[in-house]
Order: structure tokens, then sequence, then C-alpha cells
């Protein structure tokens, strides 16, 4: 059964109006869709400042009828994430969840480092994932998201703060076939390429867009509306993504 999943990401919610209309205007779009997605995945840095009233208004924007899932990212701060988004008792370690849609494993990890705006998934985090997969029944499908891209995207801001130990992850999948797909956000702009022989999408941002070196010197173009991807997951494993920008 093909699964159909929306992804935002980089939402920066800092209290101020214009990263609150962005993400209503997306939120809207999603919600108001002829067919509702089967999930939608929120790839970090939903808070700018880590603040637990940043993360209180998340709740109520990203609130929908369809499941809603979530990673933390390099400003997102663990204990207020926990706290005032999960509704869980804060806590420092790293927040790492699964969730199974319509038969398939979406595991949302935390590949952040406190303080720094590099990424890293820890021993505890790498851990988690060759369990959680190895537990999965066979035929299982499975997806791998979280905030810095394991990749670089060939502009200099997001390559100095991506994630530190490619090599560890790209180990651990070649033990778990079933994974699909990598699916990551941080980079503000929305990319494709390959990782340990996987589809890697780099899902756009929400607040504003990346302007690559060849397009001007300004790193943020903030005219450009918010974006979004829809993927779908078919049968066979086969991942195939759209982006869209809603104006």
């Amino acid at each position: 059964m093909a699964v159909l999943l929306a992804q935002i990401s980089d939402l920066h919610l800092d209290g101020g109006e214009r990263a609150t209309r962005r993400a209503e205007r997306v939120m809207d779009h999603l919600r108001g869709l002829p067919r509702q997605v089967d999930a939608l995945l929120v790839t970090g840095d939903i808070a700018d400042h880590g603040e637990e009233a940043e993360y209180e208004e998340a709740l109520r924007l990203l609130a929908a009828p369809f499941p809603v899932l979530m990673c933390p990212g390099n400003h997102d701060v663990r204990t207020a994430y926990r706290k005032a988004l999960l509704r869980e008792v804060p806590d420092a370690a790293p927040v790492n969840r699964v969730h199974h849609v319509k038969g398939v494993a979406i595991l949302m990890c935390d590949s952040t480092v406190p303080g720094r705006d590099e990424g890293r998934l820890d021993a505890g985090t790498l851990a988690w994932i060759d369990r959680t997969l190895s537990e999965l029944p066979p035929g299982a499908r499975a997806l791998l998201a979280f905030h810095q891209p394991p990749v670089e995207v060939h502009h200099p801001l997001p390559d100095s703060c991506m994630l530190e130990n490619p090599r560890d992850l790209a180990a651990l999948l070649g033990a778990h076939p079933r994974v699909a797909a990598v699916l990551t956000g941080h980079a503000h702009t929305a990319a494709a390429s390959v990782f340990a022989g996987r589809p890697l999408v780099v899902g756009p941002a929400t607040t504003w867009t990346l302007r690559l070196p060849w397009e001007g010197d300004e790193v943020a173009d903030r005219e450009q509306p918010p974006g979004l991807a829809f993927h779908v997951l078919d049968d066979d494993g086969r991942l195939t993504t759209h982006y869209r920008v809603v104006v």
C-alpha cells in the first residue's frame, strides 16, 4: 500500500508575525487538500530560540487531522521541546521516536548536539536505530528522518554544519536494506542526492530559502514562499518526491 507523506522543516517560530504566518499558510494548505496525507514529518528547527512559548505556539499551529511526526533541530532545546511540545517530563537525552504509518516504520531521530549547529548521531541513537530496525517484521518498509544532511549540498553555510559522522550511519544502513530513504532538513533548500545507496531528500524550509552561490551573494531569500515536500513510498519501497511552494 502506497503511503503519502508531507514534509516541512525549519519553521523557526520566534513569536514574530512573519514566521507564524508562513507556518499557518503551509498548515492551512495541508489541511485543505482534497486527499489528506497519511502523516506530516517536521524535520527540526521548529523553534528559533528553543523557548517553551515557541513550542506552545508550534503545538497550536501544527494541530492537524493527520499524525504529525517531529524531530528536533539545532535551534531546538530538548528539555523545552519535551515539556511544551511533547507534554513529557523535561529530559536532556536525545529525542528519538518510531512511528508506524500504514505499515511503514518512520524513525524520527535526534541528530542535534546541544549548543552546536553541527549534527551527530551519537552512540545511543545509532544503537536505537539499529535495534528498532532489527525488531521490524520481515518485509517491513522504513524511512529515516533527522535534521542535518549527511552529505554536502554545495553551499558553504549548511556544509559547515552538516552531520559529522555520516560513515557511522552509512555502516549501519548497510545492515538494514529495508530503509527506503533518508529525509533531512536544515539546509533551507529543497534538494535531492544519494546516501549509502539510498535516496537522500532535503526538505525545503518554511521560514526562508537558501540562495545558492550561483544565485547571488546574499544567503537568505526571504521573498520565496514557504515550501514543502510530498513523498510517496510505494509497495516496492520506491520513494517519489514532489516539491511545492505555498503562495
